[in-house]
């Protein structure tokens, strides 16, 4: 009896003690940060012209019409929809080398359009000093103070500003400070859930090289890598779960646009990302123009971040999964994609270009779309500004290997305006010549015209090649069969090809100033950007060294218009075939 007493109170005793313990809670489960990452736009509201070329992931090349802000808007808020918290990040160069229509209004409606697509925050690139880092402040501030020879608010009266955050960590001014802040802090969700993200941002040590040393009077760029290094703690000390470095430098690669092998990877980020604190979750870059996912583990095991850039001009965006574990704040998983922003781009016919079925094809946004179109329409102004007189008119090139007296001047314009970078030679594609230079009466040249000739807005690369790489380069022009192109060369440079030869062999002779190019020489050679990067085939172009950046082509054509009465057209006879 006393044993089952014993038993019975022992049971209530157990059952008690079970009754008043609390259950655990649940840990909670992990959250996904959704970022958009931009690079790059370059004040492209509208769509560019001319279909942009990637290479897939099966190597194959494909053209598609793509970008402007009202479709990367839609593009944007629809991948921003795959999760309740998100984030656009751009990493540089939003402005700057920009076409007509926002480029004459000093990129406001670049601002403008970043305003409506909901970016958070932008790292400074090289080019938001072109006009000098007054004239940047202005645009993060707004308002219509003068820096440049350009009136400000011609379109909105009251320029509000960028409604985003300008960061630039290694931007040193005189008394110490950083021009804007050096990073960002966004918190998501609360309690528990919460996300906090970290985004340092920064621009390439080389931007005093790369712009008017007047841009950035006052101003010195610290190391990449040490200030990165310096940050990390200081984010990690305010709790941040994920770390973003935002910069405008950046890597080139052998691989198609959303392949993740880091294929060929090469680039000045290279060196950075390998001193860069391995705390650091993502790098969003750019300034290379390329597109990529590289997952930089792969290169060193030590430091698990993904590399991201989409290319040029909003024809791409980055989408990028951060999952996070909040209980441990740590990331436990990043996923990221290129997508092609494929838009609707009409002909000087009116009609739409083919949309490519391998991508898909984004609406316009109605409020970006009608914002844009405000600047477009005053932008025909300035299209029938006067820049010149030339002494005729000038045809374009027929078939792409023919010389004519056009693609000579624009060859010659391009020297003129990179002689201080130590250019001896300039090389035009042909096939950039979108247009005939043929003035309404004859001679007095509008801006328009010279628009229509060069409307692709590309920068000027002057860049270092031993006598061996440039003839391989001439080689380049007649290494097809199907396809030819000549280049337009700038006074001083001849040519003799002979296409009867074998693939190879076919440049006969090449001068400079009378003398034979000598392969174990060096020269210094001017193209446009699209050449740089290996476009139409040229990859030559890319293995050059001390690259220098210069203006817009287009720039380099107004200058050189206006810098004497009347503009002699060259004659022709630096390229000579022999038959």
């Amino acid at each position: 009896m006393i044993t089952r007493l014993f038993a019975a109170a022992l049971a209530a005793i157990t059952l008690s003690a079970c009754a008043t313990i609390p259950e655990t809670p649940a840990a909670p489960e992990p959250v996904t940060l959704r970022i958009i990452g931009l690079n790059d736009f370059h004040g492209n509201i509208e769509p560019i012209r001319r279909p942009i070329r990637v290479m897939d992931d099966a190597g194959e090349l494909q053209e598609v019409p793509a970008a402007g802000a009202a479709y990367l808007a839609s593009a944007v808020a629809k991948y921003r929809a795959q999760d309740e918290h998100s984030l656009v990040v751009a990493a540089g160069d939003l402005i700057g080398a920009s076409p007509l229509a926002s480029s004459i209004f000093l990129d406001e409606p670049a601002i403008g359009a970043m305003n409506r697509i909901g970016l958070g925050f932008n790292a400074v690139g090289n080019h938001e000093f072109d006009r000098g880092w007054r004239e940047l402040l202005r645009l993060q501030e707004g308002g219509c103070a003068k820096y440049s020879l350009r009136d400000p608010c011609q379109v909105e009266s009251e320029f509000p500003g960028a409604e985003f955050g300008f960061l630039a960590a290694n931007v040193i001014t005189e008394d110490g400070s950083t021009l804007f802040p050096p990073y960002g802090i966004k918190r998501f969700g609360t309690g528990d859930a919460e996300i906090a993200v970290g985004i340092i941002g920064l621009t390439t040590v080389e931007t005093p090289s790369l712009v008017t040393p007047s841009g950035v009077d006052g101003l010195t760029f610290a190391d990449e890598a040490d200030t990165i290094n310096a940050l990390v703690p200081e984010l990690v000390e305010q709790g941040v779960d994920v770390i973003v470095v935002s910069i405008h430098q950046g890597l080139y690669t052998k691989v198609g646009y959303n392949d993740k092998s880091c294929g060929g990877v090469s680039g000045a980020l290279l060196q950075i990302l390998g001193r860069v604190d391995p705390r650091v979750d993502l790098v969003i870059s750019g300034h290379t123009h390329n597109a990529y996912v590289c997952d930089y583990s792969a290169i060193d095991p030590s430091r698990k971040f993904l590399v991201t850039s989409a290319g040029y001009g909003g024809s791409m965006l980055t989408d990028i999964a951060v999952t996070v574990n909040t209980a441990a704040g740590e990331v436990i998983a990043i996923e990221a994609d290129n997508i092609v922003v494929q838009s609707e781009v009409r002909g000087p016919d009116g009609a739409l270009a083919p949309a490519n079925p391998a991508f898909e094809v984004f609406p316009a946004n109605a409020e970006v779309a009608a914002y844009v179109g405000r600047y477009v329409e005053a932008s025909r102004e300035a299209a029938d500004r006067k820049v010149g007189v030339i002494s005729g008119s000038a045809r374009k090139p027929g078939p792409a290997t023919e010389e004519t007296r056009l693609g000579n001047l624009i060859a010659d314009a391009q020297l003129a305006a990179t002689r201080s970078a130590g250019a001896q030679i300039a090389l035009m594609n042909n096939s950039g010549i979108r247009a005939a230079l043929d003035p309404v009466d004859g001679t007095t040249v509008s801006y328009g015209d010279i628009y229509s000739i060069q409307p692709f807005g590309n920068l000027l690369i002057t860049r270092s090649y031993t006598g061996a790489q440039l003839l391989a380069l001439l080689e380049q022009q007649f290494d097809g069969e199907s396809f030819l192109q000549a280049f337009s060369p700038s006074e001083g440079f001849a040519m003799t090809y002979d296409l009867r030869q074998p693939p190879g062999d076919r440049i006969v002779s090449a001068t400079l100033g009378g003398k034979p190019i000598d392969p174990a020489a060096t020269y210094r050679v001017t193209m446009n950007s699209f050449l740089a990067a290996g476009g139409d085939s040229f990859t030559v172009f890319t293995e050059g060294s001390d690259s220098v950046t210069g203006p817009v082509d287009l720039d380099a054509m107004e200058e050189y218009l206006r810098a004497v009465p009347v503009r002699e057209l060259p004659d022709t006879g630096r390229i000579t075939e022999i038959k």
